[in-house]
Order: C-alpha cells, then sequence, then structure tokens
C-alpha cells in the first residue's frame, strides 16, 4: 500500500546529527520493546496481528514475570527520558517515539492498580482472551500441530499461577467486584458441561485434517484441561467469590481514585481530573439530546424521548425476528458501507473483514460487538464479532451504527490502514490506544450519516442519544458514588440499550475503569480538528485529504493527533493554493 500521512523518509547513512543519533536511539529502543514484547507475550502479539516465529507458548502471568517485565519498562523510561523527541518531527522516528513512549509511560501509570491481582474478568479474562487465540492458532502441519499443543498444554500450569495471583490479591486487598465473579463462574459452568469437541480451545482441531491431532487435542482438554479448569471454577465459586469487593466502584481496591486517573490515562492519552470528564460529558449529553428531539419532531412527529423512544423499540420495522436476520442485515451494512468509502477516503485497507457471532459461551454476557485486527502476514482477515444472543432486543437503527463503528468507515479501516503502513515500525502495530481508535470509530458513526448510509428511518435520531455517556456513568460509578441503579437507568434511558444490556454495561464498567470515557473524549477531538480544518482552509477543505492526514500515521496519542493537523495546517497556509 503507498505511504501517506506526515511522515517523511530520510536517509541516515553517514549522517552525525543529533536528530539522526536521537532516531536511532529510537529506533534500537523500539527494536528492543517488541522483541521483549513477543517474548513475554506471545499470545497477545499473536492476538495483535504481528507475525511471530513460534505458536508454543502462553503468556508468563507469574507475579515474578510482572516484576521483570516491569524492570524493562523502568529501564526503557530512562533511556527516553533524556532524548529530545521535537527534534524527530516530520521523520518515522517522530511516530515510533510517540507510541514507545506512550505504551511504557501508561502502563507505569497503571500499575497502581495492580490489575494483575484481578484479573477475574468476565469480558477480557483468560477464557474470553483463549477463545480467540485458539480461532487464530495455526494448524496444518507437522510443525504447528506440535506447536498447538504445547501451547494448550502449558493452560492448567497458567490457571494455576491465575490462582496464586488472586490470593495474593485477596491478602492485599485487591478483588473484582462480585457480579462478574459470579458471571465468570456461569460462563466456565457452560463450557464444563458441554462435550469438548465443542469448546473454542478445541478449534484448531476442527480446522485440521489430522485425526491423530484431533484425538491428541480431545485427549490434552479432557484429562489435563478440563480438571484445571474446574480447579480454578471451584475456587471461584468456594473461596473467592465470598471475598470479592460489594462495591463497583474501582475506590473499593486500594489507591482506588490514583487507579481511576491512570486508567482514563492509558485509555484516552490525555490528563483530565474525573470531575472534568464528568461535567463536559454531562454537557454533550443535552446538546445531543436536544439534536434527536429535534430530529424526531422534524421527522417523526414527536419531541418527547419517552413516545419517541417507545416508537423506536416497538415500531417491528426497527426489530429482527431472528439471529440470522440480524447477522444478514449487519453483514448488508458493512457491504453498502464499503462500497461509498472511497468517496470519502483516498486509501482503504486491503485486509478483508468478516462478520462472525461470539462464540457460544461468552454470548450471553457480552454488551457490545468488537473488532479484531487482520494478521499481518495476510494469513487471516479482520474480524467483526457480532453478539447475537439478545437479537430479540436489538433494533435495526443500532445495527446500522454498530456496522459502522465497527467495519467501514470505522475500526476496519481505520485498524486496517494503520496495520498496512509497511514503512512503520512493527511497535505501532502492537500499541493502540482507545481516545484514537474508539475516537475514530464514534466519528465514523456521524461520518457514516454524512456519507447517506443509514437506511433506518430512527438511525439519525437513535445515533444522537447515547454518544458521551460514557463520559457521565464511567466516573459517576469510580469516583461519584452512582449506584447499580443509577448508572444502569442513566444508559437505558438513551434508548440505546436494554434495561438488561444496560446492566450489563455497568458490569462491563466496573472491570474495565475509565474505558468508556475514551469514545467521546477521542470523538470531540476528531470533530473539534475537522471544524479546525474547514474554518482554516475554506472551500479549499478536502474530506478526503483530510482523513490522510489524521489516518496516515495509525493510532496515535491525542496530543500528537492535535500537532499533525496543525502542522498540516501550517504546511496548506504556507501554499498559495491553499487559501
Amino acid at each position: 500500500m503507498e505511504e501517506f500521512g506526515l511522515e517523511r523518509p530520510v536517509d541516515h547513512l553517514g549522517a552525525s546529527t543529533e536528530a539522526d543519533r536521537v532516531a536511532t536511539t529510537v529506533t534500537r529502543l523500539a527494536d528492543e520493546y517488541v522483541a521483549e514484547f513477543v517474548t513475554h507475550f506471545p499470545d497477545r502479539a499473536e492476538l495483535e496481528g504481528l507475525s511471530v516465529d513460534r505458536h508454543d507458548r502462553l503468556s508468563e502471568n507469574s507475579l515474578k514475570a510482572v516484576r521483570e517485565w516491569h524492570t524493562l519498562e523502568d529501564a526503557w523510561a530512562t533511556a527516553l527520558e533524556p532524548l529530545d523527541a521535537a527534534l524527530l518531527h516530520g521523520r518515522p522516528e517522530w511516530i515510533t517515539y510517540g507510541f514507545l513512549n506512550e505504551a511504557i509511560t501508561s502502563s507505569r501509570r497503571a500499575r497502581v492498580c495492580r490489575y494483575e491481582l484481578w484479573p477475574v474478568n468476565h469480558l477480557s479474562g483468560w477464557q474470553a482472551h483463549l477463545a480467540q487465540l485458539a480461532s487464530v492458532q495455526p494448524v496444518g502441519t507437522e510443525v504447528a500441530r506440535a506447536e498447538a499443543l504445547a501451547r494448550w498444554a502449558g493452560l492448567p500450569r497458567y490457571l494455576e499461577t491465575e490462582i496464586r495471583n488472586l490470593r495474593e490479591g485477596l491478602r492485599l486487598g485487591y478483588t473484582t467486584p462480585k457480579r462478574p465473579v459470579q458471571l465468570v463462574i456461569e460462563q466456565l459452568d457452560a463450557l464444563l458441561a458441554s462435550p469438548v469437541e465443542q469448546w473454542p480451545f478445541y478449534g484448531p482441531a476442527g480446522r485440521d485434517g489430522s485425526a491423530a491431532f484431533q484425538a491428541e487435542l480431545k485427549r490434552l482438554l479432557t484429562e489435563r484441561i478440563a480438571p484445571a479448569i474446574e480447579r480454578y471454577r471451584t475456587y471461584l465459586r468456594d473461596e473467592y467469590l465470598a471475598n470479592a469487593r460489594d462495591t463497583i466502584a474501582i475506590t473499593g481496591n486500594p489507591d482506588g481514585e490514583d487507579c481511576y486517573q491512570a486508567a482514563f490515562r492509558a485509555h484516552t492519552t490525555i490528563e483530565r481530573p474525573a470531575a472534568e470528564t464528568f461535567a463536559l460529558g454531562s454537557k454533550r449529553v443535552e446538546q445531543n439530546l436536544a439534536e434527536a428531539l429535534e430530529i424526531g419532531r422534524n421527522s417523526l412527529g414527536t419531541d418527547d424521548l419517552q413516545s419517541l423512544l417507545t416508537r423506536m423499540n416497538e415500531d417491528p420495522a426497527n426489530r429482527f425476528d431472528s439471529r440470522d436476520s440480524l447477522l444478514e442485515f449487519a453483514m448488508d451494512a458493512v457491504a453498502r458501507s464499503r462500497n461509498r468509502v472511497p468517496e470519502f477516503f483516498a486509501h482503504l485497507p486491503q485486509a478483508d473483514i468478516s462478520i462472525e457471532p461470539y462464540p457460544a459461551f461468552l454470548e450471553r454476557d457480552v454488551v457490545d460487538d468488537s473488532y479484531l485486527a487482520a494478521a499481518d502476514d495476510g494469513s487471516r482477515p479482520a474480524r467483526y464479532l457480532i453478539a447475537l444472543y439478545h437479537f430479540a432486543g436489538a433494533t435495526r437503527s443500532n445495527a446500522e451504527i454498530t456496522a459502522f463503528h465497527e467495519a467501514y468507515p470505522g475500526h476496519h479501516l481505520e485498524v486496517g490502514l494503520a496495520r498496512e503502513r509497511t514503512a512503520a515500525h512493527p511497535i505501532t502495530r502492537l500499541v493502540s490506544n482507545a481516545g484514537f481508535a474508539e475516537g475514530w470509530a464514534r466519528y465514523a458513526e456521524a461520518l457514516a450519516e454524512e456519507m447517506g448510509l443509514y437506511i433506518s428511518g430512527y438511525a439519525h435520531a437513535n445515533r444522537r442519544l447515547w454518544p458521551a455517556r460514557g463520559m457521565v456513568v464511567d466516573p459517576g460509578i469510580h469516583v461519584f458514588g452512582w449506584s447499580r441503579e443509577q448508572a444502569a437507568a442513566f444508559m437505558a434511558e438513551s434508548g440505546r440499550v436494554t434495561p438488561e444490556e444496560a446492566d450489563a454495561m455497568v458490569d462491563r464498567i466496573a472491570v474495565w475503569p475509565g474505558q468508556l470515557t475514551a469514545y467521546d473524549t477521542g470523538a470531540l477531538d476528531f470533530f473539534a480538528l475537522r471544524r479546525q480544518a474547514e474554518e482554516a482552509l475554506g472551500e479549499s477543505f478536502d474530506i478526503r485529504e483530510f482523513h490522510d492526514v489524521v489516518l496516515g500515521s495509525g493510532p496515535v496519542t491525542l496530543p500528537m493527533l492535535r500537532e499533525q493537523v496543525q502542522r498540516w495546517l501550517e504546511s496548506k497556509h504556507g501554499d498559495p493554493s491553499a487559501h
């Protein structure tokens, strides 16, 4: 793919300037980071789409391994501290520096949370993470089959280590809230009650024609892995659950307020007090609601929120009658958007995207659809995982919004382009941030309206009823003492989620503090930068060029994004044809 954006490769051979020295140092440190990441977290690297040489290990999850990784991070931070990143402007190493510095800074700040001591998580715990890993485990050769067996043979030891970590967390006062723990227990009960051939961990055998491999993996799952999962489930049920914290707020753990600010910083890449996020979100919710009601008045004949929601949710034309009808509707939305994006984007990802349901044992507890990037080597497409379990409560208008958020012009377009920047350092494929990624996807929901993609009569109003609520409810729960009932009611009144889904969202916020603020924190930046560019360039503003600028360097931090746009505008004002 043709490179695009603001980076200008420079030939450094024979150069001896300070800028070249800094660039060389940054590249060396980023090389070290990627190599160590693959060594310490091979499964995470593989799921991120990075090409790796071996597929036979799980991440080392001991507390000793955590300390070893922290030591590496501290050494990299010390090496980065004296470097003047401003010397790298206009060079690819400026991007590399930004990704590396963000990865290390956010991780070191988040140590206060001690996530390794309370990893029980119904959305991204080991059971969900390894189900995804099994779906991409290479098979088809003797070497690949041997690596698969070696990797999954490590799961019993991994789970024993998880139990030791949880016991240490209990000793120090760090726990997951009770409800998510109960959800994980129920997930494992459902898994253990089903034949191992239906487990996602058996998936590699289902994609391989070797009867011997199928028999060996089944034996491994039955004789070693199932008992290990049973021991883990029993520990959660009989020992951990009673001691898990009652409060859903992160302040129920030691240093909870500091953890929340660190988590917010990690997800958004900016510093901002929780009270400021709450106030900004509240203001945006009011503005969005006013717009939705105006649309309701002009297009649907009502400006009463409850009447609007009733019509939206009870109209049979806005509903699905089966899982398959929801899946087909989402596929059609993705196809329609793919056909229109060339009018708004000069570059499109080469990687394809498939639309698939979540694994059966996870789908009941999943609230949101999700996106998984394609492999760097082209061995597998990107995947849009769609939650079909609650199809009866889904609306067509919401399904459209989600499809544009996850695929085109949302995550798949943004992530796909970032992954295919062949000249970019591999660290840019390994490190991301929700402020940019989810901010872009929220911007994409609005862009889809501009592109004329919505066909549901309710989508225009519906699209405005949810944004910015995450900026309110997330700090509301974790910092300002909101109850489960208060938080669920605030989300349900948007009409974008059912009461049951709103209750499930509370559990998501509980285990991912700060994450729900990132969508609109980032989106507000994308909207503001576009307005800035339109005002500065007037009739010479080109939407395709603007999208090249904001997407051209991958998921940079929000401060880096602002700087990129500012430098682009300065360069345009230096060109007489831009006026």
